[in-house]
């Protein structure tokens, strides 16, 4: 992707139409390339040059577009960093990432000089929406910088983005993305959904800019010429707000959001007439839900997809219109899928193993970290981690990851299935099963179920209705009633929390 062309490109056949759409503020096309250069050009003045790490550390907005495509237009390799990160992990990734600029904005815990003591290749920052000496000021910045395309020649090769999927919790896994696979998500989108994309159009994120789930809202900004409605964060009441106001045509979004969307009470009473077609993306448990959330807006087509950060999601899709919701469907032409053993050897059709993917989308590896490369990518094959079935029309249907699957007794059983049936139950908000020690048979499921309000389901009633729809064995051992799951900045459950609360 070249990005400094396609702006340019978007500005000249666009004008004053709008380009990304910020709480009260709407930026045109126009707006959004000369901002960009100004601060592409204020970038190459700090001595920032192709291949330079720039890390971001900022919540959604306006600033965090500009980073992006400023330091895309210079060849420089963009390091998006979750806001949610502490200090700690600031500085276990961007040490890993060898940092060269830091654009940030001020939080409460961290601190710029230690950031910048602590950080060897670290030299310069710049902060976001306030002044504080002697770092630098976004907003001057990005006013004073010529408006000019630098003409930087950027090879496909040459890396766009490190997203780090970890940080002192573990070591860190940076991966890697280049300039040709910024094309990729925007690619497949337009492939899956059979050109039913149009500049006219308008979408929503929700989604948070540090990952590969938001960028690709800016990624179909530049492909597209459609209009972004971008959230600072999720929140469903105001997500249905804004699909109304500003007649959002599509979008996608992770399972837990979905959820919280049905519980709001005036859910019935917006108007979702302008949507022609919404995404699911994350995980094989969330159908049931979905359905719900589609009745309620009939005309317009689902999809059910799956993809990793690693693969430049999405790398399946069911087709238009299909009916088999379960599955995620089959690659784009130019992704290849297969189930693996666990001696890497293929399996027949409908056999559960671990997923591989092979393509250009394919992370070439993790930054600095050969031996996780080598794990990864074994004869020119990525290994997921995810254990999926191919049925005999070549569908794909995920079951889980691998650290989901619990055996119980020498029976396997793989948590989203449980979960599968405990959303099954009208009165369940949200679930999530996990494997416990037990002395007896190993391992049992403990399920995490939140109730819809108002609902008084006890153990007892769960237990009978989960007899209808999984063996004995697959039933839960333990439940544990609570008001909300915790989440990762994505919105889906973070079932690492849950088993290290258990002592896993």
């Amino acid at each position: 992707m070249q990005v400094a062309r396609l702006l340019e490109k978007q500005a000249e056949k666009f004008l004053d139409k709008p380009a990304i759409i910020c709480k009260d503020q709407s930026i045109s096309f126009t707006q959004l390339k000369d901002i960009s250069f100004k601060f592409a050009n204020s970038l190459t003045d700090l001595g920032v040059k192709k291949g330079d790490k720039i890390a971001i550390y900022l919540p959604n907005g306006l600033e965090y577009v500009y980073s992006y495509l400023a330091s895309w237009s210079i060849g420089a390799t963009c390091v998006p960093l979750d806001f949610m990160l502490t200090g700690d992990e600031l500085i276990s990734c961007m040490c890993h990432a060898g940092v060269k600029i830091l654009i940030a904005k001020s939080k409460p815990g961290i601190s710029f000089s230690v950031l910048k003591e602590k950080c060897p290749a670290l030299e310069k920052i710049i902060i976001c929406h306030e002044k504080i000496p002697p770092f630098f000021s976004f907003e001057e910045l990005a006013q004073e910088g010529k408006s000019t395309n630098l003409q930087v020649q950027i090879d496909d090769k040459e890396y766009a983005v490190i997203f780090y999927t970890s940080g002192t919790t573990g070591k860190p896994k940076g991966v890697l993305i280049n300039y040709q696979q910024l094309d990729a998500p925007p690619m497949a989108i337009k492939y899956f959904v059979n050109n039913d994309i149009y500049d006219r159009d308008t979408i929503i994120c929700p989604l948070p800019l540090s990952h590969l789930a938001g960028i690709i809202s800016i990624q179909a900004n530049l492909a597209f010429g459609v209009s972004v409605v971008l959230m600072e964060r999720f929140s469903p009441l105001e997500f249905l707000k804004n699909i109304e106001r500003h007649k959002v045509n599509w979008f996608w979004l992770v399972p837990s959001m979905y959820y919280a969307i049905l519980q709001i009470k005036e859910f019935d009473t917006f108007d979702l007439s302008s949507l022609r077609w919404i995404v699911l993306f994350g995980a094989p448990s969330s159908i049931d839900t979905v359905r719900r959330f589609h009745q309620r807006c009939p005309r317009t087509l689902f999809y059910h997809g799956w993809g990793l950060t690693e693969t430049n999601a999405p790398t399946t899709v069911i087709p238009t219109g299909s009916q088999k919701l379960e599955s995620v469907g089959k690659p784009a032409p130019w992704i290849e899928i297969k189930i693996l053993d666990e001696n890497d050897k293929p399996m027949p059709a409908n056999q559960v193993g671990e997923i591989a993917v092979q393509g250009w989308t394919v992370t070439d590896g993790y930054y600095k970290e050969p031996e996780l490369t080598k794990q990864a990518i074994r004869h020119n094959w990525f290994h997921t981690g995810d254990l999926g079935r191919i049925d005999d029309a070549g569908d794909l249907y995920i079951v889980g990851r691998i650290k989901e699957m619990i055996k119980v007794g020498g029976e396997i059983v793989f948590e989203p299935e449980i979960e599968a049936a405990l959303h099954k139950h009208s009165e369940v908000a949200e679930a999530a099963a996990i494997g416990v020690a037990d002395k007896l048979r190993g391992e049992v499921p403990k399920a995490f179920v939140v109730l819809k309000a108002g609902s008084s389901l006890s153990e007892e009633d769960l237990r009978y209705f989960l007899r209808q729809h999984l063996a004995h064995f697959k039933i839960p051992h333990y439940f544990e009633f609570k008001t909300s799951l915790p989440k990762n900045r994505l919105g889906k459950i973070d079932k690492e929390s849950l088993r290290k609360a258990c002592g896993i």
